[in-house]
């Protein structure tokens, strides 16, 4: 043993001096533009030419992209969790995100925490003069989870530079329930517990590709004397398309870049995350913020895997924006998704010397990733031992490099921006358990996406929740307590926003769950079959009988042993709202049932929609104020229940679980009716505040009045109460049951019958 390991040391000696030049080498990949003598050769194009000619992509920048694409092509066949676990056994870097969050103490530590640690320690980010003022103000856009934001909070407490630091982050809001999960991070471990910090705009959405966004964030940071730093980290899944990744994300660069010039002060810096820039509107953008920052690089972080295509653009001493006011004003003007539909300059203003520039840059970066990926194929086909060797020796060497070079210390959690970073936490380690890993190729996975549905089905697109059955009750035994401390609703208020056109995410669900459910819905619906599965009987399924469901009501009210002993003494009222299958047990044991009917009928118009259509809030919002109208102490509810993935929903339930000593639910339901795909069991009602009763009041005014407008009431409780207690847990197994059920049957109507000749004709072909 002693000698293997004597062995490896000697081994690692060996290639001491080349392992550290190529780790110096791989934390100093960099590019920066050079003006030329001429001052005046790069200025800003006339106004005239500004948005006002048709793109027209440059051949030889073309050339290139289309050279990186062959090489990328060569990864096609390989299985992502496969190549990916093979990536990071030769990331040199890889071992110093566990090392940082270790030996440092480094709050919400990530990768994009190491990237702008080596970003802010290389380059002088923040001006002299905040610095001399003890002010510093900074905007995080695209920001989820928030590591830039901790990362910088490290180097200022590492650096000892004190001073007032104020600063406000924006991303995709995790908690809108429309926001695509492929275009968003739903990680809000930082997020949630510094949610007075984050900008989500007008709509709620925290689209930064919004003119509405873009004025409301320059209102809400107006207490900033001056912007001194903006950072730009915004990307999406491009993985259905990574050949086109450039023109796919060029937008949101865009709009992210036009919003740091219309916010950073005079002398301010930003920080651009972009990836190749082979195509006409990353070269006009480049040169664009040549024209508007005395000094522009392009920086790769040795902390980014260096097979990708990412590297950051830092922009250093802004002009200011009187400078180029009358710029932005143009371009403003056509901010948006529509921003690439014109040029933003002509080719003709751009000048050679910018050009040759920015090929230099795009071949130096271009040379550095096909290097690394024609590498790690090599090493996929072959690992030899002295390959290992080497690869530790450089890993081990990375690792040390990085704190000698960056100069990074330990800091207390006391010196974190969140002093308390349990609490609130929702997302995080929920979305970092569930987050979808796929074990298929490229190649694969556009086959499959291709197919019809019922294909799909047979290809198990929808596994591994099609497979499962209701074989038992589900939510028997899922009990939730009355929490013990009073309900306090003094600084409860609404959130309005952008109407919902469907439910795409929910902090109350897995995502996968949610995502799997809404491709199976839009399947049925588009192959013209049934678009209602729950009419359809399943044999297979447990259905709850309402026995059964009185059974669970009286165990809950009164307890297992006195039911069994049919306790007359512990008779109760039970009021149960419209749910027709329980109107004919007038009495069952000792519990009086007494029907409610709903104020208000409901029909469902879009199953995407769930919980989060408005008329079914409010339909939903009146049956509850109703109930606790009728309801006195000690008696229970039955509520039935579509969904709960709404904000919305969730806050409903919030103040029904401070309502009742009890709550629990049961699904599937015995009849299969529309819209009632649980029931909730809220047992022994202890009475509800005045206070909360009025907040209840004013939201249902305030739903009613806004059902034909383009807003909708997102929160009726702020999502700071959601997000703590055990009402999170209750939700999620709640969500879990209907949402499983409900691709259960969805699942069974696509799937043809077995023996059928269709059946026999989908099984064949590659699986």
């Amino acid at each position: 043993m002693n000698r293997c390991k004597k062995q490896r040391i000697d081994h690692a000696g060996m290639y001491r001096r080349d392992v550290r030049a190529e780790i110096e080498s791989l934390f100093d990949k960099r590019f920066s533009y050079q003006r030329p003598t001429d001052k005046e050769e790069w200025h800003l194009p006339e106004l005239e030419d500004i948005c006002n000619s048709d793109p027209q992509e440059y051949k030889l920048f073309l050339a290139l992209k289309e050279s990186l694409n062959e090489v990328k092509n060569l990864l096609s066949d390989k299985k992502l969790d496969e190549w990916h676990l093979h990536t990071s056994s030769t990331n040199k870097a890889g071992r110093v995100i566990p090392r940082v969050r270790t030996i440092v103490n480094a709050e919400l530590c990530t990768q994009a925490w190491c990237k702008f640690y080596e970003i802010v320690s290389s380059f002088p980010l923040l001006p002299q003069e905040a610095l001399w003022n003890r002010e510093l103000n900074s905007v995080h856009l695209c920001e989820a989870p928030g590591a830039f934001i901790t990362s910088l909070n490290h180097y200022l407490k590492s650096q000892e530079l004190h001073c007032d630091w104020n600063w406000v982050g924006n991303t995709l809001n995790p908690y809108y329930e429309a926001n695509d999960t492929l275009q968003m991070i739903a990680d809000d471990r930082f997020i949630a517990g510094t949610l007075t910090y984050w900008y989500f705009g007008p709509d709620n959405t925290g689209d930064v590709m919004t003119l509405n966004h873009l004025t409301g964030l320059q209102h809400f940071i107006g207490h900033m004397s001056c912007v001194h730093l903006v950072t730009a980290d915004g990307s999406f899944d491009c993985q259905g398309n990574p050949g086109e990744q450039e023109g796919l994300v060029a937008a949101l660069h865009y709009c992210e870049a036009i919003t740091a010039l219309m916010i950073l002060g005079c002398g301010g810096s930003l920080v651009l995350k972009s990836f190749t820039f082979f195509e006409q509107a990353s070269i006009n953008l480049l040169y664009l913020l040549n024209c508007c920052f005395k000094k522009v690089s392009v920086f790769k972080p040795g902390t980014s895997k260096s097979g990708n295509s990412e590297v950051y653009v830092i922009c250093l001493d802004y002009v200011g924006r009187p400078a180029v006011k009358p710029l932005l004003d143009k371009i403003v003007s056509n901010f948006g998704t529509g921003i690439l539909n014109k040029a933003l300059f002509p080719q003709h203003a751009v000048p050679d010397s910018f050009i040759q520039t920015h090929l230099a840059c795009c071949m130096f970066f271009h040379k550095l990733q096909t290097e690394t990926i024609h590498e790690n194929l090599r090493l996929f086909e072959h690992k030899t031992k002295e390959d290992l060797v080497r690869l530790n020796a450089l890993r081990d060497c990375a690792v040390e490099h990085f704190f000698e070079k960056f100069g990074i210390r330990y800091i207390t959690k006391k010196e974190w921006i969140m002093k308390k970073p349990n609490v609130g936490c929702s997302l995080g380690y929920r979305w970092l358990g569930s987050r979808n890993r796929r074990s298929d190729t490229f190649n694969e996975r556009k086959e499959l996406e291709s197919l019809p549905w019922e294909h799909k089905v047979l290809k198990g697109f929808f596994l591994p929740w099609v497979e499962e059955h209701a074989i038992s009750n589900r939510g028997a035994g899922i009990v939730l307590e009355k929490p013990s401390c009073p309900l306090d609703c003094d600084d409860w208020y609404m959130v309005m926003g952008q109407r919902l056109p469907k439910v795409k995410c929910s902090p109350f669900c897995n995502g996968e769950l949610l995502k799997s459910l809404n491709e199976a819905i839009a399947g049925l619906s588009s192959s013209g079959t049934v678009t209602d599965p729950s009419l359809q009987p399943c044999s297979s399924c447990c259905v709850l009988t309402e026995e059964f469901i009185l059974a669970e009501l009286s165990v809950l009210s009164v307890g297992h042993d006195k039911v069994q002993a049919n306790e007359n003494k512990d008779q109760f009222t039970c009021f149960v709202v419209g749910v027709p299958l329980l109107s004919h047990y007038k009495i069952q044991s000792n519990i009086e049932v007494v029907l409610l009917e709903p104020p208000s009928p409901y029909t469902c118009e879009s199953l995407l929609l769930h919980d989060g259509d408005p008329r079914y809030q409010q339909h939903l919002l009146e049956c509850i104020l109703v109930s606790l109208q009728k309801l006195r102490p000690g008696s229970s509810l039955v509520l039935p229940i579509l969904s709960c993935l709404t904000r919305f929903t969730a806050g409903l339930l919030f103040v029904l679980h401070h309502c009742f000593r009890l709550m629990s639910f049961v699904c599937p339901t015995s009849t299969q009716e529309p819209g009632i795909c649980a029931l909730l069991l809220c047992s022994t009602y202890e009475g509800l505040s005045a206070s909360a009763l009025s907040h209840m009041q004013m939201v249902s005014s305030t739903v009613s009045s806004v059902l034909d407008s383009p807003e909708q009431v997102l929160e009726c409780v702020p999502m700071e109460h959601l997000l703590t207690g055990a009402l999170l847990e209750f939700l999620w197994d709640l969500n879990s049951a209907i949402v499983k059920q409900r691709l259960h049957m969805i699942g069974r109507v696509g799937h043809p019958r077995e023996g059928s000749d269709e059946s026999e004709s989908l099984n064949t072909g590659p699986t």
